[in-house]
């Protein structure tokens, strides 16, 4: 019994030992792949500004689209990140100027766009504008694909469902 006891013993203290040598250390960022740089803009000296920062944080046709005219909550938001092409980014963990003609392609044919911040968070940026966006009127794509891979502040209006991010930004044009 004593036997059977040290071998079930012996037999986990290497199964722990075994998965304790395979995890990978963490990135101290919290970003994927911090290795591929980002060459324009810095988190403290974006090169550029997307957005219009909102006197309230729905514009009148998303009131009026919501449920009861009232739309998720939502607050005014000026963040700092890289513009990234949200399918590669977590498929891949690819984004920096390395990518940017990857993310470029991506996100002219549809894939969505993201910004990245310095401690990791992703969020999707859309427009803001209810009635617009549904009809085709304004678009995140050219403005995405004009700084991809550019570290920028985005202005806009954040709301979160769960674990998911999204800033939707006021101005955007097609």
């Amino acid at each position: 019994m004593r036997s059977k006891t040290l071998t079930i013993v012996v037999s986990v203290l290497a199964a722990l030992t075994l998965a304790a040598q395979d995890k990978k250390p963490m990135a101290k960022s919290g970003i994927l792949h911090p290795e591929m740089k980002v060459e324009s803009g810095t988190y403290a000296e974006p090169m550029a500004t997307i957005g219009a920062k909102p006197d309230q944080p729905w514009s009148a046709t998303t009131i009026a689209a919501g449920v009861n005219k009232q739309p998720q909550p939502g607050h005014a938001v000026s963040v700092v990140g890289e513009i990234v092409d949200f399918s590669c980014y977590i498929q891949l963990g690819k984004h920096g100027q390395a990518h940017r003609a990857c993310g470029q392609k991506c996100v002219q044919n549809g894939q969505p766009v993201g910004l990245l911040t310095e401690n990791g968070t992703l969020y999707m940026l859309m427009p803001e504008e209810h009635d617009p966006r549904r009809d085709g009127g304004v678009d995140a794509k050219a403005s995405a694909s004009d700084h991809m891979g550019h570290i920028v502040r985005v202005n806009g209006t954040e709301a979160q469902v769960g674990a998911y991010r999204a800033i939707y930004v006021l101005g955007l044009t097609k």
